[in-house]
């Protein structure tokens, strides 16, 4: 929905909330033979302005199953606080009827800081935290994955220690792994049980295409244990200095862009894929369709879910 249909829309949205949850299907159910639906929570990097009761209660209201929750540097909470701050975290969401599903940490080496972190995960029942990132920064390529292994060996031995699982995300771009191929071949020689692969419908179709994503999947399905859930399209951005087309990657609604999201959540269902799923209603910023605000984003974000419960629906009847 853009800018121009959310006035219309505001009044007969916020009379929903106020009644309860928009939603009817039951989480993590199955009827007859057919999966559980995975659980669904949203990432809450757009609504780190909100305290994080808040945030639960207006989850819980829209009938998702928990939060994706940002510990890290300024995030809902600062990493070096999750021991004292997660219990209430969690107590607010238990409070609100939802979860917190999963972390969204900075973890990038396997020292003190994570530790505490995956500590404080784990004693507060988070076992799922997704890891910050690792970009090529101009090294040779095959250098710095072989670097990227190392650290990552280092922390599947830490997280271990903990009984988490860390899960390296795949972002397209200077980003180690940029792609779903790159991610099997940077997870290849880890145990699954350990270490997870975070794959994610928006950054592994920039990349992969008409079937890369599809092959990544493939290659992954042992490691998969997180799905981040957004769209985009590529928006004219002029022309070049030699006339060549110019072009910009703009977050849309999840119904909305390029990726075939229906498509990716029916692979992931036949490779056995549990959840969690995260909508990440990035829609503040330039790099959105509309720069909304919090209340405006929450708004999009039921609407992707009103989209995405769809899509769970047809794949896991």
């Amino acid at each position: 929905m853009y800018r121009r249909d959310f006035l219309a829309s505001t009044a007969a949205a916020t009379a929903a909330l106020a009644a309860g949850p928009a939603f009817a299907t039951p989480r993590h159910e199955g009827t007859g033979d057919a999966a559980p639906r995975p659980p669904v929570g949203v990432f809450t990097k757009s609504f780190q302005d909100w305290p994080i009761p808040k945030v639960c209660q207006a989850f819980a209201e829209l009938g998702l199953d928990g939060l994706d929750l940002t510990v890290r540097p300024s995030g809902h909470i600062e990493p070096e606080n999750a021991a004292a701050k997660l219990p209430g975290a969690v107590a607010a969401a238990e409070a609100a009827g939802v979860q917190i599903l999963q972390l969204t940490t900075g973890v990038t080496d396997a020292g003190p800081d994570a530790d505490r972190l995956f500590g404080a995960a784990a004693e507060n029942g988070v076992p799922r935290l997704k890891l910050g990132y690792f970009r090529q920064g101009g090294a040779p390529l095959n250098q710095r994955m072989d670097e990227v292994r190392k650290t990552l060996a280092q922390i599947a031995r830490l997280a271990e220690k903990h009984g988490v699982t860390p899960c390296l995300h795949v972002h397209s771009g200077d980003y180690l792994p940029s792609h779903g191929t790159m991610l099997y071949a940077l997870l290849k020689d880890l145990p699954p049980e350990r270490i997870g692969a975070y794959v994610d419908t928006l950054h592994m179709h920039v990349e992969g295409g008409d079937a890369g994503w599809r092959q990544g999947l493939e290659l992954l399905a042992p490691w998969i244990k997180l799905c981040a859930v957004k769209n985009y399209r590529q928006e004219p951005a002029g022309r070049g200095d030699l006339g060549m087309a110019q072009w910009k990657k703009t977050v849309v609604p999840v119904a909305d862009g390029f990726s075939p999201i229906p498509a990716f959540v029916k692979e992931l269902n036949e490779r056995g894929f549990a959840g969690p799923f995260s909508l990440h209603s990035e829609y503040q910023g330039g790099h959105s369709f509309e720069d909304l605000n919090t209340a405006e984003t929450l708004e999009q974000t039921r609407q992707d879910w009103a989209f995405f419960q769809s899509v769970l629906g047809e794949v896991y009847s």
